[in-house]
């Protein structure tokens, strides 16, 4: 693909800011020669020839000039509709929609090998950080044991208000909406979503298996409360928003996004404000760690850039973990330790906690530290929505490897 003639659907934050890489990219060879927009009337703050602008997808899709089609719309039905009927013309797609991504990529996957088109997605999970090629290419082997860490910027920038700058709860949310790092309904990225789209995806890439999001224990941080940010600071700790999937044995894994009581010896203590850090462990080159900015205009541009470039040498995805014989079975048969606070619901009998070690009550609030698997933490996940409860993990795997390096 010498010259590439892009249909670009959403012209947003992310639209915008792929239309300003481009022109400073020289050596892209790509032109945007036509936009999709849901109001083609709507003031702009970027300068258009009135041409480039269509409200009718049929423009770009029946398009015989257009080779790729670049998709950074938020409606994940929509982009849908657009990825797949691309694909059965035929025609490369780069999206950024982790949502529509997560839920339907065992059938897109299909769809590339059956039309012999490509569809890449590297700004779909963790922004600027180039995770999902790199678990791709660098780690296509048996040896990855975990990818884990921060994947959402928003919920990070609430925390890190929090935690290193004295806010309450609600102050940092409305300073993460006042700065545009938060919706006006912030409940995709504070409730564990975004981040639980964005480990489905990272997981078809580092263990070749995909996970359907209602499978997944997700918790996310809305119902932090002053009592747990105090324990965490006595603990000289932060609670930070972890998405992780780790091997729990040769033959299964576990995944799961649940806020986490984090020490400073860990890669992810320092991960602060908007941005994301994932740590890759494996079997013989133990942990190392992606740091870079996870959301935003030009971080994400940048990504969709490189994915840009990439479909011009012809890369496409090859999914290698996904034929090997041996791969690890998904299992919620692991025994978790817990931090639950709770109010008047009583955690302690209505969880079957398999152990308690630590139990406190007052008469602001209580919490149990104790064991308990994961299956039972989905099988009472509408318990844990009762406004008075709060829980976060404590991290006990590859625990015996961190202390002896």
């Amino acid at each position: 693909m010498n010259t590439i003639k892009i249909g670009l659907f959403g012209f947003g934050t992310v639209g915008q800011g792929i239309y300003h890489v481009l022109k400073q990219a020289k050596n892209a060879h790509a032109t945007i020669k036509r936009i999709c927009v849901r109001d083609i009337s709507k003031p702009r703050a970027t300068d258009l020839p009135p041409s480039l602008l269509t409200d009718r997808q049929e423009d770009i899709l029946d398009d015989p000039e257009i080779n790729l089609i670049v998709e950074v719309i938020d409606n994940a039905d929509a982009a849908y509709g657009i990825v797949t009927t691309a694909l059965r013309r035929g025609i490369d797609v780069v999206s950024g929609n982790k949502a529509m991504l997560a839920r339907h990529l065992p059938e897109l996957i299909d769809m590339q090998r059956r039309y012999n088109a490509a569809l890449l997605y590297d700004a779909s999970s963790c922004g600027s950080i180039p995770v999902i090629r790199n678990l791709e290419e660098y780690y296509d082997n048996d040896l990855l044991l975990e990818v884990k860490g921060i994947l959402n910027g928003s919920s990070n920038y609430i925390l890190s208000c929090v935690f290193d700058h004295g806010e309450t709860y609600g102050q940092a949310l409305d300073h993460a909406r006042r700065l545009g790092f938060a919706e006006s309904d912030p409940t995709f990225d504070i409730g564990g979503w975004d981040a639980l789209f964005k480990l489905i995806i990272i997981t078809v890439h580092a263990l070749g298996e995909y996970v359907a999001p209602e499978r997944i224990f997700t918790y996310g941080i809305q119902n932090i409360h002053e009592a747990d940010i105090r324990y965490a600071r006595e603990k000289r700790m932060k609670i930070k928003l972890v998405a992780q999937v780790a091997k729990v044995s040769e033959s299964a894994f576990t995944m799961f996004v649940m806020p986490e009581f984090v020490g400073p010896e860990k890669y992810i203590y320092s991960v602060d404000d908007e941005y994301n850090g994932v740590v890759i462990r494996g079997e013989c080159y133990d942990r190392q760690f992606m740091f870079g900015k996870g959301a935003g205009s030009l971080p994400t541009a940048s990504s969709i850039l490189s994915d840009i470039m990439a479909r011009r040498h012809n890369y496409r995805y090859e999914y290698k973990k996904m034929a090997y014989l041996d791969r690890p079975a998904y299992t919620t048969d692991v025994t978790l330790r817990i931090y639950a606070r709770y109010g008047t619901t009583d955690i302690p009998s209505l969880l079957p906690f398999k152990k308690i070690t630590e139990m406190y009550m007052s008469e602001g609030s209580n919490y149990v530290i104790g064991d308990i698997l994961l299956s039972d933490l989905i099988a009472h996940r509408r318990l844990l929505d009762a406004s008075d409860i709060f829980i976060a993990n404590l991290s006990r795997f590859f625990s015996d490897r961190d202390i002896s390096h």
